[in-house]
């Protein structure tokens, strides 16, 4: 309480606050707007409640794509792309590892390369969605000429731009970091109409029946045992986001001695989910690529039946002995084991032992225990892999948790209802974002305030 107070005093916090909502509400205005000449059916808002390739793609979009609003693509190309180019940079691309070292000047060519990339795959992102979402039948397009399709894929690329340099606005003048800001916001907007369907479904439907009232109270266990399962995952992933491993690390005093009292005694901390949520959005982009390809070529699940082998909520069926069949879920595994392997590159990437035992002698530091060099490096490589591990187990349960819960029909017709995901990681990670950087201004402020008063009395 007594953090909010000050949060509501601090001039410079509030109308950071206020810019970033102001934004906010330019983007949902412009994500309610249909692109012109395209109409939606009736299935199309069930279909963004699912957990197929679409309802990620308007997950990443902030719910844009529910209206395929000019503001359809969202973020999703730029976070592609940003993805891309981290990765040539880690000595896979000499040109782009050199610019990596050239600092600010290197970023902001990094960047241009970033943006750049971002209109290649944002065109072609756009006409694969467009597509698919017509063979599908999702919407339909009153103009299936060849510079329609240009004209609309212009305004979808125009849109996914305009909101990157929104995103950019709230990272420089609001509050955290403007491209997960706009995609928490559209995720956040969900979760009430989420509550509500639980509610109406174990407790409103009951409303009335004077018969039933055995069911009311089945359906109020029900629904607060869907709340209480709600809250001890939206704590488990808070645990996982802050859960790190800590390795002690004793920085040599000036005389370079190894003496426990000449040294100064800190910590390498490595997080359980190094990663964050880029080994979902990998996982979940390389599985979407096969769907793509085929929505280029007409070619839908429903006459081509191989294509189901890459959808994560689909049973796959199986020739059993005897003329049996049995079900597998084979994209779901794929997916599971598409995150567990950027899980282990990502955290590898962003720590790289190598590097780190090589700026640990040249600033003169140790792990106790052990010699540096290249046994620092692979005592280091082995906790960053242990860790690591960890981690992707709790990534992959909670973002395949909404698919397992659908395929295993807990919650009915209606998968809305899964709980999970990946919104709940990307939630929980921006709130603690947004949380960490109003302490620092606060924290800012008070020490401005403390320099002040101390230069009044005279000190």
């Amino acid at each position: 309480m007594k953090t909010l107070i000050s949060v509501f005093k601090n001039k410079e916090i509030m109308s950071r606050i206020f810019f970033t909502l102001m934004i906010l509400f330019i983007f949902r205005l412009g994500a309610a707007i249909t692109i012109p000449g395209v109409s939606l059916s009736d299935d199309l808002a069930n279909e963004m409640n699912t957990t197929s390739a679409l309802s990620l793609i308007n997950l990443l979009g902030g719910g844009a794509l529910t209206n395929v609003s000019i503001f359809a693509l969202g973020v999703s190309p730029y976070i592609t792309s940003s993805i891309i180019i981290q990765l040539l940079s880690s000595d896979v691309l000499p040109a782009l590892s050199e610019l990596k070292r050239q600092g600010e000047t290197g970023r902001k060519k990094m960047e241009m390369a970033t943006r750049y990339l971002t209109l290649l795959l944002g065109a072609v992102q756009a006409y694969g969605i467009i597509m698919m979402m017509s063979n599908q039948g999702l919407i339909t397009i009153e103009d299936t000429s060849f510079w329609n399709y240009v004209y609309i894929v212009a305004i979808m690329l125009a849109g996914g731009m305009i909101v990157m340099y929104l995103g950019d606005q709230i990272t420089s003048k609001g509050i955290g970091n403007g491209i997960s800001v706009i995609i928490f916001a559209g995720i956040v907007v969900s979760f009430p109409q989420q509550i509500q369907l639980a509610f109406q479904q174990w407790i409103g439907s009951w409303f009335g029946n004077t018969e039933a009232s055995n069911y009311i109270l089945q359906g109020v266990f029900q629904f607060s045992v869907y709340i209480l399962a709600f809250l001890l995952i939206i704590a488990f992933v808070v645990f996982i986001e802050l859960a790190k491993r800590k390795i002690p690390v004793q920085n040599a005093g000036k005389g370079g001695g190894h003496n426990p009292r000449m040294s100064q005694a800190s910590f390498l901390p490595i997080k359980v989910n190094a990663s964050g949520v880029i080994p979902v959005i990998f996982a979940s982009a390389i599985l979407m690529v096969p769907s793509i390809i085929a929505s280029f070529m007409g070619v839908t699940e429903e006459n081509a039946s191989w294509l189901t082998i890459f959808n994560i909520s689909a049973w796959n069926p199986m020739p059993g002995v005897n003329g049996t069949t049995w079900y597998m879920c084979w994209g779901l595994i794929l997916y599971i084991i598409l995150i567990f392997l950027f899980s282990f590159f990502y955290a590898n990437m962003q720590i790289n032992p190598a590097q780190l035992a090589e700026n640990f002698q040249k600033n003169g530091s140790y792990i106790p225990g052990i010699r540096p060099g290249n046994e620092t490096e692979r005592y280091v490589k082995k906790v960053v892999n242990r860790v690591t591990c960890i981690g992707a187990f709790a990534l992959a349960f909670i973002a395949a948790l909404p698919n397992v819960l659908t395929l295993t029909g807990v919650f009915g017709e209606n998968s809305s209802l899964a709980i999970g995901g990946t919104g709940l990681i990307i939630v929980v990670g921006v709130a603690l974002e947004i949380s960490n950087q109003i302490s620092g201004l606060l924290a800012g402020k008070s020490y401005e305030e403390v320099v002040a008063s101390a230069g009044r009395r005279g000190f």
